[in-house]
This record gives structure tokens, sequence and C-alpha cells, in this order.
């Protein structure tokens, strides 16, 4: 068991280290050092291939110009010397072993007649040798070639003193591995300088990659911070630009969440105290009912009627929650469907009308043209109804309610005008916010939840529209609703 629990302990930690390589292997400061250390090691690769390549190759051939330069002076000297018909010339043999030396070559001479009179390896004397670049060059073209990397061939004409007629032909092979040892000890000195310059670069790019990845670390200690609870405090990492504007959106995000969470406290709050209110009241109503013995049928009845409105405006801020929390659903649960916004207004005009009718309020309808559009019916008809029933509710006496619908190619547009009481200038900013009454001392007298504003916004919003007020406290206000006649998801 023990031996199981070791071999399974080595398993997570070569689990663990796996993971923790593949996390570095992904990070920001990786991909810098990567970078970094990519951008100084392959130019300075390339810059040492191209310099020992361009050494070789000057080496090359600054070799095969001297070799040929001393080829023509030994052509003359051949011709000098009769060479090609006597052999024997001491001070000729002399220089070709000389040359030969010193290039650790061969050099063999051929007459006219493709025989060969002198090999310096004395390996192939009075043999014929017939080869495409001995033919070649005894029509006067010579060749140079590099063999096997390791020799540079070449051919050289002898001509005869006073005329151009090629008489025979100097076929040398010179070794090239004074160049290669050369060109080898050129690239050993390079790779020490190479690996060294590698060791500073790797090293200076630790450091920058580290320096530079720093702010986005602070980020995201910020946000760990925040995730788990610890702090909720505004982020400042200006050092780039980059993070500079992170940095601004991510205050942002903290600023809306404080308010989120402050509406939301607010909310919860609010819902309490506008639930608690009316059972507190009958609780009350019922209490004094049954202290009382005997109780007359008038004042059981009344306080039976009070409980009973009590129970009604129970009934309607939970049903207008309910219509709260479904406008907050997803636009998936839209039941969208072709309306007719016209017939749709006259319906809700018709409703209210009675309500209207007991202030003396005119209710006014103008359409400009007939409007179908793609929408929820049911929330725009209670959006649609909030807003005409609170120009009713907080209007005056004798006063006027003005509905006008027009449209264009893209949107339809609805305006709700009345001459009530107005809003002031101060509560303009939290009117659709949730049980928010702007004259609380009234809120008593004039029937309402709080809640119909925020339910108009919220139905209009889920159509992709938008809802504008304008007041002027005692003179009345205006609601304008842009909502489009094709709705897209």
């Amino acid at each position: 068991m023990n031996q199981s629990m070791f071999i399974q302990s080595g398993e997570w930690a070569i689990i663990s280290k796996h993971r923790v390589l593949v996390t570095y292997l992904k990070s920001l400061k990786f991909r810098i050092l990567l970078v970094l250390v990519l951008l100084s090691w392959i130019p300075m690769l390339l810059i040492a291939s191209s310099i020992l390549g361009t050494h070789q190759e000057r080496a090359l051939k600054a070799r095969e110009t001297e070799v040929q330069n001393q080829c023509r002076i030994l052509a003359n000297q051949l011709v000098s010397y009769n060479y090609l018909r006597d052999p024997s010339s001491e001070p000729i043999n002399v220089e070709l072993t000389q040359i030969s030396n010193l290039y650790d070559g061969r050099i063999i001479i051929i007459d006219q007649n493709f025989r060969v009179i002198k090999d310096t390896y004395g390996l192939i004397d009075n043999k014929l040798v017939v080869s495409e670049e001995v033919i070649l060059c005894f029509k006067g073209e010579t060749s140079t070639q590099l063999s096997n990397n390791r020799f540079i061939e070449m051919t050289v004409p002898v001509q005869e003193a006073n005329s151009q007629k090629v008489i025979g032909v100097i076929l040398i092979s010179v070794s090239t591995d004074s160049i290669r040892n050369d060109v080898d000890i050129l690239m050993g000195n390079s790779l020490r300088f190479l690996l060294v310059y590698g060791i500073l670069v790797l090293m200076l790019a630790v450091f920058l990659s580290h320096l530079l990845a720093r702010p986005v670390k602070r980020i995201v200690l910020a946000l760990q911070n925040i995730a788990e609870g610890h702090s909720d405090e505004d982020l400042d990492v200006k050092t780039y630009t980059e993070t500079a504007r992170i940095s601004e959106e991510f205050n942002k995000i903290i600023t809306q969440m404080r308010v989120l969470d402050q509406s939301r406290q607010e909310f919860v709050s609010n819902v309490s105290h506008e639930l608690k209110t009316p059972i507190t009241s009958m609780k009350v109503l019922a209490d004094s009912l049954l202290v009382q013995e005997e109780v007359p049928v008038e004042l059981y009845q009344e306080f039976m009627r009070d409980i009973a409105d009590e129970i009604e405006r129970e009934n309607k801020i939970i049903t207008d929650l309910l219509a709260l929390v479904k406008m907050d659903k997803k636009a998936a649960t839209l039941n969208i469907e072709p309306v007719d916004i016209n017939d749709l207004l006259e319906l809700i005009l018709k409703r209210l009308r009675p309500i209207a009718s007991k202030k003396n309020i005119e209710m006014v309808l103008e359409s400009f043209r007939p409007v179908t559009a793609e929408v929820d019916e049911g929330r725009l008809t209670l959006a649609f109804t909030n807003l005409v029933e609170n120009a009713i509710k907080y209007n005056k006496e004798n006063g006027w309610v003005h509905i006008s619908l027009d449209a264009d190619h893209k949107f339809f547009y609805i305006k709700v005008m009345d001459s009530g009481i107005g809003i002031p200038e101060e509560a303009m900013d939290y009117i659709f916010e949730r049980f928010y009454r702007v004259d609380k001392s009234h809120s008593n007298e004039i029937d309402g939840t709080g809640l119909g504003l925020a339910i108009t916004r919220s139905a209009v919003l889920v159509h992709k529209g938008a809802i504008k007020v304008s007041s002027q406290v005692g003179e009345g206000t205006t609601f304008s609703l842009r909502i489009p006649l094709i709705y897209i998801a």
C-alpha cells in the first residue's frame, strides 16, 4: 500500500510539473523571452554563416587566381625550355615539384598527342589522357572546377611563343585542405563567440521578459483578489498604452459592479419594505378585530375592506415583480409576431378611459400612418399601459394625455405626452430604477408600486429599442420610444 501511494504521488508530481511547464510555455513571459532570443540569435547565426561562406568563397577564388597565374608563368617556361619535346629539363622539373608541394597538389603535362610527358605523382607518365577538359583546352577553352569540395582542378593551355597554337596542356589539381582548416578555425572561434553571446542574450532576455510581463502580472493579481473577494479597489497600471486601457476598462467594470451591488441591495431592501407594508397593515387590522369583543358589523366590514385592499396591493406588487423578472429573461423567451400597433394603442386607451374620466382627463391618439411591427405583444402592451396609466395618475384635474404614433422604414416611434405635475430634474436619472418614487410624500395617495417604468424600460430594451424622457415641473412630461419594425435577435 505504501508503495502504491508512493507511485501515485510520483505520478501526481509528474503531472503537476507537466502542467507548470505547459502553463509557462503558454505565458506571455515565455513568448517575450522566445521573441527576444530569436530576434538576437537568428541574425547573428545568419551573419556568422554568411561571413564563413563568403570567406571560404573568396579564399577559393584567390587560390584559383593564384594557381592560374602560376600555371601561366609555368606554361611560358615550358615553351622557353622546349619542355614538351625534352622533359628532362632540371629547372622545370624542380619548379614543378615546388609548385605541387607548395599547393599540396598534382601537376600533369600533356603534349599535343594527348600523351602525359610529366606527372608529379609519377603514376601515368607516357600514358594517354583524353578527357573533355583536355580536348576543350586544346581548343583554347580553359576550365576550373571544385572536385568533392577538396580539390581545385583546372586546365591551362601551353601556346607557342609567336602564335596562338596550343601545343600542350597543364592539368593541375590543388588541395583545399588549408582553406578548409582556416574555415574550421574561424568557425570554432565564431561558435565560441556565439555561445558567449547567446548566454548573455538569454540572461538579458529573461530579465527583460520578467520586466515587460510585470504589469500584466499586476493586473492578474488584482483580478484574482477581486475574484476571491479580498479587494475591489481600482486598478492603476499605466506602464504601457495597452495596460492603461485595460486598467480603464477594468475600473469601469468595477464601478458597474459597485453600482449593481448597491442597486441589488436597494432592490432587496425595497422589495422587503414594499411586501412587508401591506402585511403589516393587514396584521394591525386583524389584531384590532381580534382584541375587540362583539365588533360591530359596520366596523368589521370596514376593516375587512381595508384588508382586501391591502391584499390587492400585495397582489399588484407581486404581479409587477413577476412581470419585471420576466422582462429580465433572455430574448429567447419573447413571443415575436406581427402586431398592428395602431390597434394595440386603441385597445390600451379604451381600457384606461374609465380611469381618465374620473379626473376628467382628455385622451387623444394621433396616428400618422398604419404601423405593423414584429414585437412581443404582451410585453409591449404592459409597457405602453404603464406609460399611459402614469400620464393619467400623475396628471392634473381636467388635464390631457396625447399619444402619437409614427414610423419610418426602420423604426416606429411613440410619444406619450401629458399636462401633469412633471418630474424634477434631479430625479430624471432615477425614474427607471425599481421602486423609485419621485414624490414619496404622495406615494400612498397615488396607487402604484414604483415598478412601472422599470418594466417599461426592460420591455423596450429587450426589443432593441430606446426610451427617453423630458419634463418640466408643473407643465407635464413626454416619454419618447423608438422600437425597430423588424425584430433582430
